[in-house]
């Protein structure tokens, strides 16, 4: 194929996909969503992405001179990595306080129900300013309730983005409870029951939590004793510190010993995480 031939195909497409923009649909372009848009929900950020993503790049740039002047690149990666770290470790704390809170909007609600009031009285009271430490998928259930909304139905859109299990349950059980209309003997008895689990769940996972507190600090200690043990004989020893020194030092041996040190970090939190 010659350049004439290849610049007449190309020509052709341009003009023939320039004639078809305007009857596209919309449904034929990829819906691009933003990988972190649910984290950075629960985390708390209030601004568009932009500003995420500006964020994240002066992480980067910021990284990246500190690499420049101490020659170590893993630094412009820990850069680029620190917003979103710092983000899902938020989220996790905020996503753990709102497990604990479904608990005590729960336990409220059962108590308001065996005093004799309704669901949606005893779901107000439960929900009142004051109750909640932070505006829940209960209060956002609430909200949608008084705008016009069924309140199982409510309550359902609620739990859309949640992403804790122990949320999803206590709001598909006050949602069964409107749902089919039960007594408040039996929403009594089932709200109950998710109640009594959610309290056992929660107790396990501070019993596991306590058990591993001193496990997970000593995992901490025993990977932060290499790098200063390896900082102690490259001040002590010159022939190491010339070898880190070397480009197969600043940007293999360094580099690679930092991964597996984050890794093993992980790993152990993960497992722990994974047994709550």
């Amino acid at each position: 194929m010659n350049g004439a031939l290849a610049g007449a195909v190309a020509t052709t497409l341009s003009v023939v996909c320039l004639v078809l923009l305007p009857f596209g649909s919309q449904r034929l372009l990829p819906q691009i969503e933003h990988p972190e848009r649910l984290v950075l929900r629960e985390a708390g950020w209030n601004r568009s992405l932009l500003a995420w993503e500006g964020l994240r790049a002066i992480g980067t740039v910021f990284g990246l001179a500190l690499a420049g002047a101490f020659g170590v690149v893993l630094l412009g990666l820990i850069g680029a990595a620190a917003p979103s770290i710092l983000a899902r470790t938020i989220a996790a704390r905020r996503r753990n306080g709102r497990a604990r809170q479904t608990v005590a909007v729960l336990q409220m609600t059962l108590a308001s129900l065996r005093s004799g009031a309704t669901l949606t009285e005893a779901l107000r009271f439960a929900t009142r300013p004051g109750q909640e430490i932070e505006p829940g998928p209960f209060s956002a259930a609430m909200r949608g309730f008084d705008l016009g909304a069924p309140l199982d139905v409510a309550l359902r859109e609620a739990r859309t983005p949640a992403r804790d299990h122990r949320v999803v349950l206590g709001l598909d059980a006050l949602a069964l409870c409107v749902a089919e209309q039960l007594p408040s003997s039996r929403c009594v008895t089932l709200i109950g029951s998710a109640v009594d689990r959610l309290v056992f769940e929660q107790r396990i996972a501070d019993d596991v939590r306590a058990r591993t507190s001193g496990l997970r600090v000593q995992v901490v200690l025993l990977a932060a004793l290499v790098p200063g043990l390896a900082l102690y004989l490259a001040f002590t020893v010159p022939g190491l510190a010339e070898t880190l020194s070397m480009p197969l030092g600043r940007f293999v041996l360094l580099p690679a010993a930092a991964i597996l040190e984050a890794a093993g970090i992980i790993a152990s939190r993960r497992l722990v995480s994974d047994i709550r």
